[in-house]
């Protein structure tokens, strides 16, 4: 499956753009329109890079947490620092602790902050793009209906035009 995504500047050209498609031969299920009134970002699966990130730091969570307490933990063993008066045995759980903390703390920036950067690929542009009152024409369908398509909404001037190939499957 390919997909064509152009980006129109308001209401009236991107409904233009839609007429034009249909009026071509192409189905109204292999064209959509995204934006304020038509179908979300949301609705269409593009995917919102806060939750990407939050899903990188949670995935990262299961691993520091116990890995931070042990490395605090065998820290404070080897050296031997006291970091209250509640012996031996007490410093080493508070180094674990604060070990575990740091690796709270790593999970939450380096999971979230790859999640907000890399997690969402070409989404982020588009959902900026929506939310700044733009709107989108998603066309979907095989390479040569795709190609149609590009000459048909070249015409409307996009502000940007981009194709997608779905990967094949194994």
């Amino acid at each position: 499956m390919n997909y064509l995504i152009a980006v129109l500047p308001d209401k009236s050209k991107a409904e233009a753009a839609y007429s034009a498609l249909t009026n071509d031969g192409l189905s109204p299920n292999q064209v959509d329109i995204l934006g304020n009134g038509y179908k979300s970002a949301d609705d269409y699966n593009l995917i919102d890079p806060n939750q990407q990130a939050r899903k990188g730091a949670k995935r990262l969570l299961y691993w520091l947490i116990p890995f931070g307490f042990i490395a605090g933990y065998a820290f404070n063993y080897l050296t031997g620092i006291e970091i209250f008066a509640l012996g031996d045995i007490g410093s080493h759980i508070i180094g674990g602790i604060l070990g575990a903390a740091s690796g709270v703390l790593g999970a939450y920036l380096v999971g979230g902050g790859v999640g907000l950067t890399v997690g969402s690929g070409d989404a982020l542009p588009y959902r900026n793009r929506l939310n700044a009152g733009k709107y989108l024409i998603v066309v979907k369908g095989t390479e040569e209906l795709t190609r149609r398509a590009t000459g048909i909404l070249r015409s409307f001037e996009p502000e940007n035009i981009q194709g997608y190939a779905e990967p094949a499957s194994a």
